[in-house]
């Protein structure tokens, strides 16, 4: 058994107020609906209009893509940045700060990109001042997928984390929807509306999104574990340093558990939208499947989550990592089809069993592998490095391997590599919830429901 895990169970009391949980469910998700609809706008416009707006190079389109990509790719750089300040931030004064402060940093870039002037109208300080705004987003993001996580997972009763920390990663797949959604309704505006002013309005709307979520996120309780670890245990002055000193194979397997499902994370949305656009597709077909996936990737998520509690985390997240080297080929394949009903297949595959299996079991996994007065700097260090060199790099690679080989096979190859990075590190990885403590946790809420 996980000694990290252990402790959390041991640590925890077993009775948490239930309008606490509540509260700490439902401030947390509606904060990464928030947060990642501002941040998959970049990755939708990117695939869209960027390339043609602040990065006019060469006559290919790919080529474009590619550059917007670039940008795509600096903000995951910034992202293990982001994880690190957070992390510390986060360790040392509480999740709920971090939350506050992600947020507010998160909106501004976002609402400012609706601003910018394109290239063709300031020059070069348009794709220099957009890559800087996506500076920003990373640094945001780097801290608020672990903080949402972790508020939700230590202020749960040890026998329903799997369950409820799934709601997290189910909140960033709505917010995946809703910037979606925005595009789908921009694009119904002509070609040269949505080109001169439309694609600002999805980015301009993130403004009222975010005033309601800092609101939202004012009132939310501290989590319960974090609150009782600082009340017994020595404050680390440098947890980022001491979760490398002392965790350091629970931060690469983080790395390794984040590796290959980022990467496909990235290439089944930013990616797929520029290779339908490559196929000759309509990208109402692509952007309306991606819709439609991610909103079946929710009830896929929770349903991972609520069984992680019941046979335990790693047999579950060693499915998803194996099936995301059997569907790198088919994925591809339905569509080049052209078929609509084919289009919509892979999406789903993809994206609602494939992804949604990784999702709803990976919160709850990769936290209970640390210490509770390090999570937020591990989770910080191991997850967002990974988010940068698996999620950050695909669509670039994957664009430019397309441009290149004008085929999606090299792309495909390239998936399998990063799926078979996640399934060493699942197959290596401890089991953190095990029979035993399963038992427990049960034993636990029976106890309080009595």
């Amino acid at each position: 058994m996980n000694p990290h895990a252990t402790a959390t169970l041991s640590s925890s009391s077993p009775v948490r107020k239930t309008s606490t949980v509540r509260r700490a469910v439902t401030t947390a998700v509606l904060g990464q609906i928030l947060e990642w609809y501002d941040f998959f706008l970049y990755g939708t416009a990117a695939a869209l209009v960027f390339g043609k707006l602040f990065f006019p190079v060469g006559s290919d389109p790919l080529t474009g893509t590619i550059a917007a990509f670039g940008g795509f790719t600096v903000g995951f750089i910034a992202r293990p940045v982001g994880g690190v300040l957070c992390g510390h931030i986060g360790d040392r004064y509480g999740r709920k700060t971090v939350m506050m402060l992600t947020l507010l940093t998160m909106g501004v870039a976002t609402m400012c990109m609706g601003l910018l002037p394109t290239y063709q109208q300031i020059g070069i300080a348009a794709p220099i001042g957009l890559v800087l705004l996506r500076i920003l987003q990373g640094l945001a993001a780097g801290g608020e997928w672990s903080g949402s996580i972790l508020l939700i997972h230590e202020s749960a009763p040890a026998s329903r984390r799997g369950a409820l920390s799934a709601w997290s990663p189910s909140g960033a797949a709505f917010g995946f929807v809703l910037s979606t959604a925005a595009f789908l309704l921009a694009q119904t505006l002509s070609p040269d509306d949505f080109l001169s002013w439309g694609w600002r309005v999805p980015f301009l709307c993130s403004v009222v999104l975010v005033v309601l979520g800092l609101w939202m996120r004012r009132s939310v309780e501290e989590s319960a574990d974090f609150v009782a670890v600082k009340a017994t245990h020595r404050e680390s002055r440098m947890p980022i340093i001491e979760v490398l000193r002392r965790c350091p194979r629970q931060v690469l397997t983080v790395f390794g558990l984040r590796f290959g499902e980022g990467g496909a994370s990235y290439i089944f949305f930013a990616f797929s939208i520029a290779y339908g656009q490559f196929l000759g597709l309509k990208s109402t077909w692509i952007l309306g499947g991606l819709t439609l996936s991610m909103l079946l990737m929710i009830p896929v998520s929770l349903l991972m989550g609520h069984l992680t509690d019941k046979i335990g985390r790693k047999p579950v997240y060693l499915v998803g990592a194996i099936a995301m080297v059997l569907v790198a080929y088919p994925y591809f394949t339905l569509l080049a089809s052209g078929v609509l009903w084919k289009v919509i297949a892979a999406l789903i595959l993809a994206n609602s069993i494939t992804l949604g299996i990784l999702e709803g079991a990976q919160p709850a996994f990769i936290s209970e592998l640390l210490p509770v007065h390090l999570r937020f700097s591990g989770l910080g260090i191991g997850r967002e490095i990974s988010s940068v060199l698996g999620g950050g790099l695909s669509p670039m690679i994957a664009t430019a391997l397309l441009a290149h080989y004008r085929s999606a096979t090299p792309v495909a190859i390239y998936l399998v590599a990063l799926a078979l990075v996640t399934v060493i590190a699942t197959l290596i990885a401890p089991e953190t919830f095990p029979r035993s403590a399963r038992l427990q946790a049960r034993q636990s809420a029976e106890a309080v429901t009595a």
